[in-house]
């Protein structure tokens, strides 16, 4: 299967296999985590017996298959991205339109710092920017977790590469080797877990063959979880290596530092990272009250996750959103209340069960006021749409915050739905996952009852992972790909593993190596051939499926803003568009995606009153105080149809403003019919009061760009921008 990839292989690979070897020679964080990988794995394995010529085989041609299944899946999603876009044979601002949302804006600072002077402006210019937002100078490495794109801007320039490999094609290679890590992580994790790496092997084809749900990277290349994740794999890889039996203390050591360089790289580059630290936290808190893991462990892990958020913490210019997150306060009410509470796993059932009762009430208490000082003491505020957010979520009550029903409109912010399961179980995956999360679930019943049997806290810990991160993926879709990926690990040591496969043959009373090992190793290989069967002609056939980038009417707007308005002209729109924006054309932007900020959501509520029931005047004198100096409308807003009425932006407008919404349907009584019509609508039909204040100076199929006329009051010295209107439209 592996030997017939080159065969298959289109040129644009073949560099990805090029720029992979540079990145691997150059970035000392991979071959870091690598090495210390080779170390921990030669370690587990030595500690399992001598080694034999017939061991080193093994082990190598297991090193051998997994390197291979990362790579395999690395040129599997760049060669999606290739086909998909066309990208080799497009243009340079159709490259960069591809970008969509977010991502475009976080890829503009990598350009950034491409066109610096120098690396020191370059820096410089991103620790005080005052292009993202219009009459704001803010700290983008404090803001924002974008020291990913600033590394291979640095990294860009310093080597010898820029003759045969273009910009681009560095940062997208990067992240889609960045896929190959994550593989390997799985690929390492369940053989840790089975003690054999045709766990791995099935690991990872199972992750490839369900790439619908385990990323998404080949067209959000620069989202923030495709650069986390990978780190996030790392880091399970180290703790499940951590809580195996038996390790030396060198071996704790090189795990533990490997941990915590994984753990860092997961929080500098995403900034969701402190809310799953605390899913973590709490993982690691019920293996401690469960007594699954050793005082020592729970200390060294909860240390780690500390030690790993302060350091952000500092390299993000003393980011407060980290002090006053939920994960500290966790972390640190959770060791407070640990050291002064003694015998808690001491006594009769109902006794332990009341202790522990009391103990998690402390601990909870305890965060919560620890948070509430903090925040206040902080007066950080940042972060409350996400509060607001999961209470709309869990029905306790209705809301008409314009930012919590943002995120509860999307879809990819609701229920996980139903026809994953089946796409899992086409795959076989679901199966084997199931049948082993009900037999550790009651093996762990039993271990914290009764306890007539044992549990290696490895496989606790990877059990309480996934039940966690299921929970919360069933919760919130997007949270998927951070159980999907691990799911596959863990099915696959189901398959492989030598504990559940014992505990079934005992059951019927034929429990022998042989057996034993006749299972383990024919099942995955069947499971394997069965999988290449079915899916083999499958991959040939979508990697085969071309298409090409069309976006005319985007790339039309880009190439008349570069073209026809002054390089300081502020752009007002959809946060999405003025992403682009910024990527494409370098204008200033009034709002932009990044909405981990209360002032920037403020703003972006304000300019959205565009779509909104206003009069002219209003929405002038709203769009005067952004900056801006042209606005850009779409169509695909004013006249939305891509959701349900009630979740269409227009009618989170009118909730918000208390005006009743479009169409037909039931209102609650209290909203009143708006004094004004649509902005949107109403600004195309040209009328004086309209014209007075707002000249239309582009427009096509999709866009309408209206150039703001200064108001009669003016301040002394402001000056008009220059701006050339398009005559042809």
């Amino acid at each position: 299967m592996f030997i017939s990839v080159s065969l298959w292989l289109p040129a644009p690979c073949l560099r990805i296999m090029d720029a992979a070897c540079v990145l691997v020679k150059e970035v000392q964080l991979y071959r870091l985590s690598v090495e210390t990988f080779n170390i921990v794995l030669c370690y587990v394995t030595l500690s399992s017996g001598v080694w034999t010529w017939r061991t080193v085989l093994w082990v190598a041609i297991g090193w051998i298959v997994g390197i291979s299944l990362g790579m395999l899946c690395c040129i599997y999603v760049a060669t999606l991205h290739e086909n998909d876009l066309w990208f080799s044979n497009i243009k340079e601002v159709e490259r960069e339109i591809s970008f969509r949302t977010e991502c475009g804006l976080y890829y503009s600072y990598y350009k950034q710092m491409l066109r610096a002077p120098s690396i020191q402006q370059g820096l410089s210019e991103l620790i005080s920017d005052n292009a993202t937002e219009s009459k704001r100078t803010i700290n983008l490495l404090r803001r924002m977790n974008i020291y990913q794109e600033v590394f291979l801007g640095v990294l860009y320039r310093i080597l010898p590469i820029q003759a045969y490999l273009e910009p681009v094609y560095f940062y997208i290679y990067t992240v889609f080797s960045l896929q190959a890590v994550y593989v390997i992580a799985l690929f390492i994790t369940s053989w840790l877990l089975s003690g054999s790496w045709l766990a791995g092997a099935l690991t990872g084809v199972w992750y490839i063959l369900n790439r619908v749900d385990t990323t998404r990277v080949e067209f959000t290349v620069s989202l923030r979880e495709n650069w986390s994740l990978p780190f996030f794999a790392l880091q399970i890889a180290a703790i499940t290596c951590y809580l195996r039996p038996h390790l030396k203390p060198i071996q704790q050591k090189v795990v533990l530092w490997l941990m915590f360089l994984a753990t860092l790289c997961f929080c500098l580059t995403w900034q969701f990272n402190q809310f799953i630290l605390l899913v973590q936290a709490l993982i690691i808190f019920t293996l401690d009250c469960l007594d699954l893991i050793s005082t020592e462990q729970v200390t060294c892990l909860y240390l780690v996750q500390v030690s790993s958020l302060l350091s952000v913490w500092l390299l993000q210019f003393c980011n407060s959103m980290i002090l006053g997150s939920l994960a500290l306060s966790f972390i640190v009410a959770a060791l407070f209340v640990k050291h002064f509470q003694r015998g808690l796993k001491t006594g009769g059932l109902a006794a332990r069960l009341g202790k522990l009762l009391l103990h998690t009430v402390l601990v909870l208490a305890l965060t919560f006021t620890i948070n509430y000082l903090a925040k206040v003491t902080l007066q950080l505020r940042s972060d409350e749409h996400i509060f607001k957010f999961i209470k709309s979520k869990f029905g306790l009550g209705p809301t008409r915050d314009f930012d919590a029903s943002l995120y509860l409109c999307e879809e990819a912010f609701g229920l996980l739905p139903l026809d994953t399961f089946d796409r899992l179980a086409g795959t076989l995956l679901a199966y084997p996952y199931l049948v082993t999360l009900i037999v550790l679930l009651v093996m762990l019943a039993l271990v914290t009852l009764a306890r007539p049997i044992c549990m290696r806290a490895d496989v606790a810990y990877n059990l309480l992972h996934t039940v966690f991160f299921g929970l919360l993926a069933l919760g919130t879709m997007r949270m998927k790909y951070l159980w999907t990926g691990h799911m596959c690990a863990f099915a696959a040591y189901g398959v492989c593993g030598k504990e559940l496969w014992s505990l079934c043959l005992n059951m019927i009373h034929c429990n022998t190596k042989t057996k034993l090992r006749l299972i383990r190793y024919t099942l995955p290989l069947v499971i394997l051939c069965f999988l290449y069967h079915k899916f083999w002609p499958k991959l040939m056939t979508e990697l085969s499926e071309l298409r090409e980038f069309y976006d005319p009417d985007t790339v039309e707007l880009m190439t008349w803003i570069s073209s026809k308005t002054p390089k300081k002209a502020v752009f007002a729109g959809s946060m999405q568009l003025l992403a682009g924006i910024k990527l494409c054309t370098g204008r200033v932007l009034t709002n932009h995606p990044h909405y981990e900020d209360r002032a920037l959501r403020e703003r972006t509520r304000q300019v959205y009153q565009i779509y909104a029931h206003q009069s002219p005047e209003e929405v002038h004198g709203i769009l005067r105080t952004a900056g801006a100096d042209f606005v850009v409308m779409e169509d695909s807003i004013c006249y939305e149809r891509r959701h349900g009425r009630g979740c269409r932006l227009r009618d989170l407008l009118d909730l918000a403003n208390g005006h009743i919404m479009d169409g037909p349907g039931d209102n609650d009584p209290d909203l009143v019919h708006a004094s004004h019509p649509r902005f949107c609508e109403s600004v195309k039909t040209d009328g004086p009061a309209y014209t007075a204040l707002f000249t239309r100076v582009f427009q096509n199929k999709t866009f309408h760009v209206y150039k703001l006329r200064r108001g009669k009051k003016r301040a002394k010295g402001d000056r008009e921008p220059v701006a050339m209107e398009d005559k042809t439209h």
